[in-house]
């Protein structure tokens, strides 16, 4: 397939089926080495997890950048830019680059097909990401590649990568049952998939019966695991602005951080952020100061993130997720009302998930949309949920945001949550406004 510009490049691969059948590690393999091994020379980090993954990723590659290092980093999904998905420290590659890495993989299908002998093979819509990010890692020639796992670990595409110089597993919950498990153990399971002989893994251990199937396999493999409890830190200060905590780190000493938002969830990605760098020799080499820098500068999208005066968009999209959204918001300091907009997916379970929005009794009155996606549920299922609560429902996201707004006032906050692609839609339609 021969794509002309970024937007043909980028409609073509959003034709691919998103959730689909996924090619064996050994065929992704094959074709990294038909791409020239573009892995290999490159000091990777390997993060799976159900919550807060791309925030560590975030962290991450600030506090990288910070030291003084060329970083490449790959998530998943993108909010509104598919080029959203590659980042050279904070910056997304351009859309040339992006044309450039889709044209590179294309162009060698051909010989991929011939070597593997398999004439029908395609790579999947997360495949080609993936191998569109490493040729585009390389040719900026990044030291560090941060990988962020699509929805598994063990037969992720980006578990192609073979010598990873550190794994970190965040928070693991129940989600995708259907692809990974029904217990929050097997889900485990399949997370800790990403790990490597020898190689350490820093993870998140609030549960303890996570904790126990990781050290398992970490042991297993000879690796070194580092638990990151909520002993490990403690909150200052917090406001809907910043959160304050304090943490003892090995090799910094016993720092206070400063994060750019009000949810109070990212101090425990900030905390693993930082458990990561104490594994790495890079990172011992660097400063507390470099840390605290890093994070204080770093950014993730869609995580109680302010679009608009007084309205917050957040990524949460399953049970743990939202019940941490609640207590972000129950310390937001909001001296007038709170509105909700919530839409989910029909593979999520958005029943619970409203039940636990609901049971906060933080929000005056909510309203439900669609999404402009196959797997959205309607709004009409979704009011019914909301039974108790005043709730309106809305076709789309512009019209619920605009009666919203139209009722806010100025002490007003005004949420939205349930999805990560209906929070794309929403960010979308307030970057709109603000040019307007």
């Amino acid at each position: 397939m021969r794509a002309d510009s970024y937007k043909e490049a980028e409609q073509y691969i959003l034709e691919l089926p998103k959730i689909t059948a996924k090619n064996s590690l050994e065929d992704t393999r094959l074709f990294l080495k038909t791409l020239g091994s573009p892995e290999e020379g490159k000091k990777i980090i390997h993060v799976a997890g159900t919550n807060g993954k791309g925030s560590v990723c975030a962290y991450l590659c600030s506090i990288l950048k910070k030291g003084g290092y060329r970083v490449g980093m790959f998530t998943s999904p993108h909010l509104v830019r598919m080029r959203e998905r590659f980042r050279m420290g904070d910056e997304l590659v351009t859309e040339e680059r992006f044309l450039w890495g889709f044209r590179y993989v294309m162009e060698r299908l051909g010989k991929m097909r011939d070597l593997s002998g398999k004439p029908g093979y395609h790579p999947t819509f997360f495949e080609l990401l993936f191998l569109m990010g490493m040729v585009i890692f390389r040719e900026e020639k990044a030291e560090y590649v941060i990988l962020e796992t699509g929805m598994g670990g063990r037969l992720d595409a980006t578990n192609a990568v073979q010598s990873p110089i550190l794994t970190a597993i965040t928070s693991v919950s129940l989600d995708h049952t259907e692809y990974l498990g029904r217990t929050v153990e097997e889900i485990a399971g399949e997370k800790a998939g990403i790990l490597k002989p020898g190689v350490p893994v820093v993870f998140c251990g609030k549960r303890k019966n996570v904790a126990k199937v990781i050290k398992k396999r970490a042991q297993m493999l000879g690796n070194r695991a580092v638990g990151v409890g909520e002993e490990d830190f403690f909150y200052s200060k917090l406001t809907n602005k910043s959160i304050d905590f304090f943490m003892h780190s090995r090799y910094y000493g016993y720092i206070r951080l400063k994060l750019a938002t009000g949810a109070l969830y990212q101090a425990e990605n900030a905390a693993i952020a930082i458990r990561c760098m104490e594994q790495i020799p890079d990172g011992r080499r660097m400063t507390g100061g470099q840390i605290k820098e890093g994070l204080e500068e770093a950014f993730w999208e869609g995580r109680m993130e302010e679009i608009l005066p007084g309205v917050y968009v957040d990524g949460a999209h399953n049970e743990d997720g939202v019940r941490a959204f609640t207590r972000s918001v129950e310390a937001d300091g909001c001296t007038g009302s709170r509105y909700l907009l919530f839409s989910a997916v029909s593979d999520k379970n958005y029943g619970e998930m409203i039940s636990i929005l609901k049971d906060s009794g933080l929000f005056r009155e909510a309203a439900v949309a669609g999404i402009h996606n196959i797997r959205g549920v309607g709004p009409e299922t979704l009011r019914r949920h909301f039974n108790g609560m005043k709730c309106a429902f809305a076709t789309d996201a512009q019209q619920a945001l605009d009666d919203l707004l139209a009722k806010k006032k100025e002490e007003d906050f005004i949420y939205i949550a349930g999805s990560l692609y209906f929070a794309g839609e929403v960010k979308a339609l307030a970057r709109r406004k603000s040019d307007d």
